[in-house]
């Protein structure tokens, strides 16, 4: 199979839809291209919003965008926990959700530096084996920690056990995470601002320079 191309080159901006994975966007926008395509970090499939996608040389660059912080919006429902902290899985528990003064120092807990455990359903790598396929497979195994920093967390509606919440969270936070720590799941899930770039600004068909993408990080 020859190379693939070094241009379109630069940094593509993908509203993803719920349903695919971050893996099928990029083969998409790789097959529509032909170029080279790597990405700054993947949503789950029932998430959607923003994707910072690298074209062509710029792939070269991806170490100076996958450590941004992230924002999104979820909804959380707090009257049950799944077993992949999200909709996709099957319910384990279910329960009262909290009152309103109870979810606010759960909340106010998880701002700042936090420690959580990294979900079962994750594709962080366990002996070698990828911990999602090991989950599939029902083997059970203590996921590790990892440090994370909420920037902001703020609550924007909370009634009948849904709350949403908007966060600024560190690269490489679970959100899912967040949820399972509040004692529930992840109903909905978008990402909507990646560093400097925002999913307002998303076009498939754009690319944009890679001095330009370069200069918003200054």
């Amino acid at each position: 199979m020859p190379p693939r191309a070094l241009d379109p080159r630069g940094i593509i901006l993908v509203d993803k839809p719920a349903g695919p994975t971050s893996f099928d966007i990029v083969a998409a926008v790789r097959r529509r291209t032909g170029a080279r395509t790597g990405h700054a970090g993947t949503l789950d499939p029932f998430a959607t919003g923003l994707l910072l996608l690298l074209s062509g040389a710029a792939t070269s660059l991806q170490p100076r965008f996958v450590g941004l912080p992230k924002r999104y919006l979820t909804e959380i429902d707090l009257s049950s926990r799944t077993s992949t902290g999200d909709p996709e899985g099957e319910t384990v528990e279910e329960h009262e959700p909290p009152g309103r003064a109870e979810l606010e120092e759960r909340l106010a807990g998880l701002r700042g530096t936090v420690e959580l455990p990294i979900p079962a359903a994750s594709a962080v790598k366990i002996a070698g084996e990828r911990a999602y396929k090991l989950h599939r497979r029902g083997v059970v195994v203590e996921m590790p920690v990892r440090r994370t920093t909420v920037h902001e967390l703020l609550l924007e509606d909370y009634a009948d056990g849904l709350v949403r919440l908007d966060l600024l969270v560190s690269s490489g936070t679970y959100v899912r995470s967040l949820a399972e720590a509040l004692d529930g799941h992840c109903r909905t899930l978008r990402r909507i601002e990646i560093g400097p770039f925002s999913v307002g600004e998303a076009d498939p068909e754009h690319v944009i320079a890679p001095d330009e993408a370069l200069a918003r990080l200054a």
